[in-house]
């Protein structure tokens, strides 16, 4: 959508989501050409519509967020009436107590009023781009707790393969397979290249299907603007190796435009190779997880409160 609406003459600075009231034509127009690409789902223009994000753009979240959907639905009936529309919900734009000093109860109201104003026009909650896995399990809460739609999330991954705040791949699964999400995966950050790592990681321990929406490769700078060095041929063709693996739901992310899904309709398997994820018992913090294999664990003291010698 970004990248979309940056060719369309959105210029730095301006808030995306302002274009679902003051241009919906164009948002009709991308979505629907998304659908004529051969996308089964297809993201509201709402990453940003929360009421701390929307707070100056001259008008109230709640109407920027009901006209995003309704721009979607008149894309998705014209066009493709069997395709999905996704309510996209993107990181709030603080980080949530200790890290920062937004707390539990207000994240998870926001969220939870984005959903029940759009529940019954929509098919599904995705919560992406995400950095901070307690803001990730706000969001599945709050999303599950007002609502009976199914619950996505994409994790963004650094090269080291850890989020922003220091979570990894194998503890994002175990912590959002335990709150009972129904798909997960990565969007963001990296190219489809980068992510492989990551994402064998996921495959590995996920039983739930995996997303995978990656960056059209790594961003560069040119004249002052941000680039991405992969065309939609060398896009496809890097993800292939992912139907290869099991991955379940395809697209992508920052760079990608109608081109690139095209050619992943044409190029990609009907089916993906189906995985045997093996059983396993794990315990989780927000930055790692111990895996109980069979063994005996032992667990010490760390610390010395009784100010005991031994």
């Amino acid at each position: 959508m970004g990248s979309m609406l940056q060719k369309k003459g959105l210029k730095a600075g301006e808030i995306p989501e302002v274009y679902n009231i003051e241009h919906p034509e164009m948002i009709v127009d991308i979505h629907k050409q998304y659908l004529q690409a051969g996308a089964d789902f297809i993201t509201a223009n709402t990453f940003g519509c929360n009421p701390l994000k929307m707070q100056d753009s001259g008008y109230c979240y709640c109407d920027l967020l009901k006209a995003a959907v309704q721009n979607a639905k008149k894309a998705r009936d014209e066009v493709n009436p069997d395709a999905y529309i996704v309510l996209d919900i993107g990181p709030i734009g603080q980080l949530l107590e200790p890290l920062g000093t937004l707390t539990f109860d207000e994240a998870y109201e926001m969220i939870a009023s984005q959903v029940l104003m759009v529940k019954d026009d929509v098919d599904v909650v995705l919560l992406e781009t995400m950095t901070d896995l307690y803001e990730v399990k706000t969001g599945i809460l709050a999303v599950k707790e007002n609502s009976d739609l199914p619950v996505f999330v994409t994790m963004t991954f650094e090269a080291h393969q850890r989020t922003l705040t220091g979570t990894d791949p194998l503890t994002f699964v175990n912590v959002v397979e335990g709150l009972k999400v129904d798909a997960l995966g990565v969007n963001c950050s990296l190219g489809p290249i980068e992510l492989l790592p990551i994402v064998k990681t996921l495959l590995k321990y996920a039983s739930v299907p995996v997303i995978v929406q990656p960056n059209a490769g790594l961003p560069c700078l040119e004249h002052g603007q941000t680039c991405y060095p992969m065309n939609s041929v060398d896009f496809v063709e890097a993800m292939q190796e992912y139907a290869k693996l099991g991955v379940n739901i395809i697209g992508g992310c920052c760079g990608t435009t109608p081109e690139f899904i095209a050619g992943l309709k044409q190029h990609m398997p009907t089916y993906t190779q189906p995985r045997v994820v093996s059983p396993y018992t794990a315990v989780s913090s927000a930055q790692q997880t111990v895996i109980f294999d069979g063994h005996v664990v032992v667990c010490g003291e760390r610390l010395n409160p009784t100010g005991k010698r031994n």
